[in-house]
C-alpha cells in the first residue's frame, strides 16, 4: 500500500497547502412542528474535503477531484491522503497531475 499526501498551492500565500479535519461536520435539524434535539457528528469522505479548498487554491477543485477521485481516502477521519496499490499507479497518477495542473497540485508519498 502506498499512501500520499495531495498539496495544492495557496490561492493567498502561494506555499502548499492541504486540507485537514480539524473537527467533524455537526448537522442537525430544524423541524417546522416541534424542536429536534438530535445532532450528527461526522467526518468529511475525501471529496467532500477537497470541495472545501474551492477559493483558497490556485486550481479548480473539481477538476482535481476528476483525476483524484479513485484514491483519495481520509485516514483516521482527519488527513486526506491519495492511497495506491502499487508504485506504477503512484507514477501514473503524478503525471497525469503534472499534465493538468504544473506545480500547482502535487504528491508527498508518507513513509
Amino acid at each position: 500500500m502506498i499512501r500520499a499526501r495531495l498539496w495544492f498551492t495557496c490561492a493567498a500565500m502561494h506555499d502548499p497547502v492541504t486540507p485537514v479535519v480539524v473537527k467533524p461536520a455537526v448537522i442537525g435539524w430544524y423541524a417546522k412542528k416541534r424542536k429536534v434535539d438530535l445532532t450528527i457528528e461526522r467526518a468529511f469522505k475525501g471529496d467532500e474535503l477537497v470541495m472545501r479548498m474551492d477559493g483558497w487554491v490556485t486550481v479548480d477543485v473539481k477538476k482535481v477531484i476528476e483525476v483524484v477521485e479513485r484514491y483519495l481516502k481520509v485516514l483516521d477521519e482527519r488527513e486526506l491522503v491519495v492511497e495506491f496499490e502499487n508504485h506504477e499507479n503512484y507514477q501514473v497518477l503524478e503525471a497525469e497531475l503534472l499534465d493538468k495542473f504544473q506545480d500547482q497540485v502535487n504528491l508527498e508519498r508518507i513513509t
